[in-house]
């Protein structure tokens, strides 16, 4: 209902304009149950920018002062891969001095530490190791 006739549109009719009436498209899958934007990504991004990590370990990585090149991340990416091709769930992958606990699964990173900041050497949690 416009109450007002002097080139402004009231409230109501905005609300309705911007948000009342949007169509949006359905998001289609593929046959595997990945959408265009999935594909997209895969396309986009290398293997090794694949591997998330969780909020937990970005923590751990800068309490500890970690910082990961290249070639470092590539490695771990290769590891995970390795594991998930022996059917490991929950791997721990050493690369160089650095430890990560990887839910291979999810390709996630849930934590990480330096060799000389593990207590007694002992990881649970986990059923399988790669050394890279």
């Amino acid at each position: 209902m416009d109450i007002q006739n002097n080139g402004y549109m009231s409230i109501a009719r905005l609300t309705d304009q911007y948000l009342g009436k949007s169509q949006r498209v359905p998001v289609r899958e593929t046959k595997e149950g990945l959408t265009f934007q999935d594909v997209l990504q895969q396309k986009v991004q290398p293997d090794a920018c694949r591997l998330k990590f969780s909020k937990h370990a970005m923590g751990r990585l800068a309490d500890r002062n970690i910082e990961l090149n290249d070639n470092q991340l590539e490695r771990l990416a290769s590891g995970t891969r390795k594991a998930e091709q022996k059917g490991i769930r929950d791997s721990l992958v050493i690369v160089d001095s650095l430890a990560f606990i990887v839910n291979v699964p999810n390709q996630t990173v849930v934590t990480a530490m330096d060799s000389t900041q593990t207590d007694e050497n002992i990881f649970t949690n986990i059923n399988g190791a790669v050394i890279m």
